[in-house]
């Protein structure tokens, strides 16, 4: 162990020849070890276990993913919004420009006229939504949004239903929004979570479709 030249208060640790040895024989144990227990089977059963450890993993980070309400003008909500964009910028077949769309400014989004909610992972935002109120209204859903990195461990899922939640705990008869008929998986999201398509009810020129939900706790969907 020795000081760090540049900070005192740092001490680095090296390893010595014996210590390296020892590390080297405890690989070669471990690397043996999981061999013995692979040998046994056969490939279908090989390719059932790498996708099981697969899913555990998957599970294992998804538990890890935290989501707090956050103000808009924090540096986490700045990266997920302008990511948001971009993103949409890049799928939309027309680009996207945030002054044509309906308004989800700063304001709207800090209780008691909204909120935004943001997922981390490992304490750097990989998520994003928001909620508009409109008193005994139904309540907008905006902008939704998971990185790429993340996909596949219930972000999304887990974002909608806390925006949920939160509109139902604001009085909120139902929630809805407007998507855009690019973003598929965006689409599948909602539906398998309870949301019904209804007729237009803004004038969002990005949407081509339009979704809402009862949070009536008698009813899982909306009437249409």
């Amino acid at each position: 162990m020795e000081p760090d030249r540049l900070d005192k208060r740092v001490r680095r640790v090296r390893w010595t020849a014996a210590g390296r040895a020892e590390c080297d024989v405890l690989d070669r144990q471990s690397d043996a070890l999981a061999e013995s227990m692979l040998v046994p089977l056969n490939d279908t059963q090989r390719d059932r276990l790498v996708n099981a450890m697969a899913e555990v993993e998957r599970l294992l980070t998804a538990g890890l993913v935290e989501v707090v309400i956050e103000h808009p003008t924090s540096d986490a909500a700045r990266v997920c919004i302008t990511s948001y964009f971009a993103e949409l910028d890049a799928r939309f077949d027309t680009g996207f420009d945030p002054s044509r769309s309906i308004a989800a400014d700063d304001l709207d989004l800090i209780e008691p006229a909204g909120l935004l909610l943001v997922a981390r992972l490992h304490g750097e935002p990989i998520g994003c939504g928001a909620l508009k109120f409109h008193g005994s209204a139904p309540a907008e859903i905006k902008r939704m949004w998971v990185a790429s990195s993340a996909r596949g461990l219930g972000v999304g899922r887990r974002l909608l239903s806390e925006l949920e939640q939160h509109a139902r705990r604001h009085g909120a008869p139902a929630v809805r929004l407007e998507t855009n008929q690019t973003l598929h998986e965006a689409m599948a999201l909602y539906r398998s979570a309870g949301f019904v398509e209804v007729a237009a009810f803004n004038d969002e020129p990005y949407a081509h479709h339009w979704f809402e939900k009862s949070l009536d706790p008698s009813s899982g969907v909306a009437d249409t």
